[in-house]
């Protein structure tokens, strides 16, 4: 690895700024490093939704030693206004200045669509406190045409066309003064060597202005991809932007591939006339203090009544509703069980979470008539949720790991989804707006990336296929979230995959999967917090009336550590809730899902002979088929013909196994270890399954019985058995377990 030279990159793009970008956040990170520079300033255009993954990069190559010594990730945004104004990459010196930054854009965001970012000049006048300004003269691409500008969109839910409207040109020595007053010493004017035949005429002409508005120039590469080769794909997504083909797209096609990530030796090497510019950027960099781990959050205290301490109000409710339940005292279980939670509840303080949940579930069934609910997922494994009513799960009684749900090694915040019902899910999701505010709540983003299908009719017009091949090979590729584009698909079409218009498709259609293509919002997971959410992320408007959303997703936010509440749609829910007014409106009973009887024979008569046609989870071909083998007699027995009829325990070979031994014709073994260990230490995780484990928990508790795995551990395994076909880090368990 190249040791850290004086060059910082600190104008540089990544693919979320969407369609002009043409490598992933990480590419360009790990470049960077590759290349020697001290480090790379990701700036995406009006936007800050890649930044997370390059920080992850970071982190991830450093926890490897895989970076060089002392190199470094900025973090910003490339302002590009609707008023003429020169595009501008601003960064925050410190954590305040990042909260301004992030509100600048959400004035943007707000006044536009969704998908638009609206800015002008005023409004920057307005934050500028602790940022760091970098004005960039006008793009060789608007050069040919001075006096358009795109208006700052920056992603869009359908194909992006370019929004050109008529300007008044700027002048820059005018913005430069300006800014120079409002922000002196906070300033550069930045310049590119780019190989084009006027750059030495310009280095001169941005010099003397710089000076003569007293303004220091600052080298920069204006990067959009982080290796030359990455230029004729490049070419493809501007012609994607613009709705045209390559050749028809022109002059407003970059000139050259010179916007790559450069050694400080190359830049050196072209400003050779300007040195002081390549060391203004050691001087740029070490005004920033500002790094996204001092993104510290704070959990909102509405739920807390005055005079109580969030952890004291918890556990009030808590043991309240424990000692309804039990009279006649807590079990020894259940002491153990809430000690355990409150504890370490206490220690992550994470109180205000399950406060803050635990108040939404109330508003919903507060309703008349209430929205029936229900939390699901780990948050079963939960104690408090059980006590809360988020969940209806009796953890004690069903022997669920609580380190399934939150561990004391696992550094993440808690995860509750709750299911609402979906004609009535707005409710609660206007409810959260109005209780936290639209500054302090917002949904999560969802990233829509490339998918084949999609991919390869926009890529095919882009290379100027005709509509009835990308029609025709578009038709070959299966669904739409698929993630690569096999040979086999082009030959089934007709097509050779050795033809040069199709390889460069094919090429093309591969480099570009996984790309983000725009933001969306997430079905209902929302980020809330106690201070200005805005002054932590950019809140965008979303396409449905009255709906916001952030700009980071669920693993940006994971990876931040925020807390995300998931209000969710069930249809069964609402199919439920008109169930029981009809029972009350027929004379047959007034019931709510607490008191809904259990254990009905006619059910699981019903059940046994496959009759589960619209009945919620057994009613697939596959469950259908399973239910007069299994013949489920048992609400535990429901429990595991859902599990049963999975890729893993199928897979696996645990169901012929399972079904033989419920049956009587295989006798039930438990696995024994070698002495001095008790033979059957696997006896009470097994039993309940005959000694087949074929739960998540089941898989859990072996690893920490069996192998000595630590609840995180054996959590981890959880995970990578979960998602063994994208992270691929089973491996990583492998020798641990068997060994152990």
């Amino acid at each position: 690895m190249t040791q850290c030279s004086a060059y910082a990159e600190l104008v540089a793009a990544t693919n979320y700024s969407f369609l002009r970008g043409a490598s992933h956040p990480a590419d360009m990170v790990l470049q960077a490093a590759a290349l020697g520079l001290s480090a790379i300033g990701i700036a995406d255009r009006n936007s800050v939704a890649g930044v997370v993954r390059a920080w992850v990069a970071v982190k991830k190559a450093k926890a490897e030693n895989a970076l060089p010594e002392g190199f470094r990730l900025v973090t910003g945004s490339r302002l590009v206004f609707a008023d003429g104004t020169p595009d501008i990459v601003a960064y925050p010196k410190n954590r305040k200045g990042w909260g301004r930054l992030t509100r600048l854009l959400t004035v943007g965001n707000m006044r536009s669509n969704k998908g638009g970012c609206i800015l002008r000049f005023d409004d920057l006048a307005g934050y500028l406190e602790d940022l760091l300004l970098i004005i960039l003269p006008q793009s060789t691409a608007e050069e040919t045409n001075p006096h358009k500008k795109p208006v700052a969109y920056n992603h869009a839910d359908g194909d992006e066309k370019l929004r050109l409207v008529e300007t008044t040109p700027t002048c820059l020595d005018d913005i430069l003064r300006r800014l120079k007053k409002l922000a002196p010493d906070r300033v550069w004017l930045g310049i590119c060597m780019h190989g084009r035949g006027k750059d030495m005429r310009r280095l001169e002409e941005q010099r003397a202005r710089a000076k003569q508005c007293d303004v220091p120039i600052l080298a920069v590469n204006d990067a959009l991809y982080a290796d030359m080769a990455a230029r004729p794909l490049h070419d493809v997504l501007t012609a994607i932007r613009l709705g045209v083909s390559v050749d028809q797209a022109g002059t407003q096609l970059e000139a050259n591939a010179e916007r790559y990530l450069k050694s400080p030796a190359e830049m050196t090497r072209l400003f050779a006339r300007a040195l002081e510019a390549i060391a203004e950027t050691a001087r740029f960099l070490n005004q920033i203090a500002f790094d996204l781990s001092q993104l510290k959050y704070e959990y909102p205290n509405e739920p807390v009544p005055s005079g109580w301490a969030p952890q004291d109000w918890l556990e009030h409710l808590v043991r309240s509703e424990a000692e309804r339940r039990h009279p006649d005292g807590l079990p020894p279980k259940w002491v153990r069980a809430l000690d355990e939670e409150f504890t370490l509840v206490r220690q992550k303080n994470y109180a205000c979470y399950f406060l803050t949940v635990h108040d939404i579930v109330q508003f919903a069934r507060s309703q008349d008539p209430p929205i029936l609910c229900q939390g699901r997922g780990s948050a079963a494994n939960s104690v408090i949720c059980y006590l809360l009513g988020i969940t209806s799960v009796d953890p004690v009684a069903n022997n669920l790991l609580f380190s399934r749900f939150l561990s004391e090694e696992r550094d993440e915040p808690p995860d509750i989804d709750v299911d609402f019902e979906h004609e009535r899910r707005e409710e609660v999701m206007q409810y959260v707006y109005r209780r936290f505010k639209r500054h302090r709540a917002g949904i999560a983003a969802t990233v829509i990336h490339y998918r084949p299908r999609s991919t390869v009719r926009e890529v095919g017009k882009a290379i100027g296929l005709t509509e009835d091949v990308t029609a025709r090979l578009a038709g070959t590729v299966w669904g739409s979230f698929g993630r690569d584009l096999p040979e086999a698909r082009l030959i089934e079409a007709g097509f050779d995959p050795d033809n040069p218009h199709i390889a460069r498709l094919h090429a093309f259609v591969g480099q570009l999967l996984d790309f983000p293509r725009h933001l969306s919002q997430h079905v209902g997971g929302y980020v809330l917090t106690e201070n200005r959410l805005d002054e932590t992320v950019p809140i965008h408007n979303g396409a449905m009336a009255d709906r916001t959303f952030i700009e980071w997703d669920k693993d940006d936010i994971d990876a931040l550590n925020l807390l995300k509440v998931d209000i969710l749609a069930l249809g069964m829910l609402t199919c439920i809730r008109k169930s029981f007014e009809m029972l009350r409106q027929t004379g047959g009973g007034d019931y709510s899902l607490d008191s809904v009887p259990t254990e009905d024979p006619a059910v699981y008569a019903m059940l046994q002979k496959g009759d589960s046609i619209g009945t919620f989870q057994v009613e697939s071909r596959a469950q259908i088929n399973m239910l007069p083998r299994l013949k489920p007699k048992t609400f535990y027995d429901l429990v595991i013909q859902i599990a049963i009829v999975r890729p893993g325990p199928i897979e696996g070979d645990m169901v012929h196994p399972y079904l033989r031994r419920r049956n009587k014709e295989e006798k039930v073994e438990y696995p024994s270890p070698a002495p001095p260990h008790d033979p059957n230490e696997l006896h009470d995780i097994l039993y309940r399954t005959c000694g087949v484990p074929l739960f998540q928990e089941q898989a859990m508790k072996l690893a920490m019985v069996a192998a000595a795995f630590t609840p995180d551990e054996a959590n981890g395994l959880r995970r990578a058995m979960a998602t063994f076909r994208n992270s691929g880090t089973m491996p990583e368990y492998k020798d641990k377990m068997i060994n152990g």
